[in-house]
């Protein structure tokens, strides 16, 4: 059996030609990312004992879950995230107001075909609509690769979706995803590999394919994938944040 794009993606991570389901693998991300939750991360990553993250270069923070802070406790939260993102020199740093975590990561260039993406939100599945292996983490694990540079990950079982004719008018990705996990159920896709393919998908946006990523999530998979083509290259050729 020829592999999956996401066998492919963390094959090539990993340093190997091949990997097979339910493989562990170590790599490291093109980028981490996190948000508001930054300020718990902070302690984790403090206590592992070391001063410095592995590379600023590759941290994203962007503030958008209680903005502005509706009480003190989060305002100080905001501070330390603030405070700390001074220190280390993180260079991809996101305010209040700049917009949703995985819409920022999306318009300012951070999605990029064959990447690995990860974020400590549960639909950092999103960027799968660009063709990345993106995926949701705990806290501590994004405190280790704040440390290290690095993570394991067990390589997911693929199912493939092909999904072909017209979404009828007033007919959207969103009812599509939600159709699709009264199907297959809430946690039917359990830390699997959903890829997306076919003619409905060719003809979705890329907003309409993000949902779709995005709802992945809901359906408990590990991560989504969308072949990435023209449409995505040409959205990316304006934005991307590095070569890809």
């Amino acid at each position: 059996m020829s592999p999956t794009a996401t066998q492919k993606i963390l094959a090539r991570a990993a340093g190997k030609n091949v990997v097979e389901s339910g493989e562990i693998v170590t790599v490291e991300p093109r980028w981490v990312m996190s948000h508001d939750n930054s300020a718990a991360i902070i302690g984790k990553f403090r206590s592992i004992g070391v001063k410095k993250v592995w590379d600023p270069r590759r941290v994203v923070i962007i503030l958008d879950h209680v903005v502005p802070a509706s009480q003190a406790s989060y305002a100080n939260n905001h501070m330390k995230i603030r405070s700390f993102v001074k220190e280390q020199g993180i260079e991809h740093f996101y305010d209040v107001n700049t917009g949703i975590c995985h819409q920022v990561m999306a318009e300012r260039g951070y999605d990029l075909p064959g990447e690995i993406i990860l974020g400590a939100d549960s639909h950092t599945t999103t960027p799968g609509a660009f063709g990345a292996f993106s995926a949701g983490i705990g806290r501590s694990e994004v405190a280790a690769i704040w440390a290290t540079g690095r993570i394991w990950l067990k390589v997911p079982e693929a199912d493939s979706m092909v999904i072909d004719g017209r979404l009828e008018k007033g007919v959207y990705a969103k009812d599509l995803a939600l159709h699709i996990i009264g199907k297959v159920g809430a946690d039917g896709e359990s830390y699997r590999s959903v890829e997306f393919s076919g003619e409905t998908i060719s003809n979705m946006s890329i907003s309409s394919r993000m949902v779709l990523t995005n709802m992945a999530a809901e359906m408990g998979a590990k991560n989504a994938y969308i072949p990435p083509d023209s449409k995505t290259f040409n959205f990316l050729e304006k934005v991307a944040k590095e070569e890809f």
